[in-house]
């Protein structure tokens, strides 16, 4: 796993993908596959992911995700 990730950031560099810009997608992925994988509980999502549940809830407000880890549709 090491080495994918190592060739995924040399991929995003090349590309002059901003570090925040990473970082963000990172941690929407890997919130929305926790929420997934938690069936949508944000309790028992938060405490795999090491985070208050409230940070979560903020989190999932600021990439406007669903409580199932899916992208909220706005109009």
């Amino acid at each position: 796993m090491k080495d994918q990730l190592e060739s995924l950031v040399g991929v995003m560099v090349e590309r002059g993908i901003l570090f925040e810009e990473a970082v963000n997608e990172f941690e929407k992925k890997f919130i929305k596959r926790v929420l997934d994988r938690s069936n949508g509980n944000q309790s028992r999502a938060a405490r795999l992911l090491g985070i208050h549940r409230n940070t979560l809830s903020r989190k999932i407000d600021a990439y406007k995700l669903d409580s199932n880890g899916h992208h909220r549709h706005t109009r």
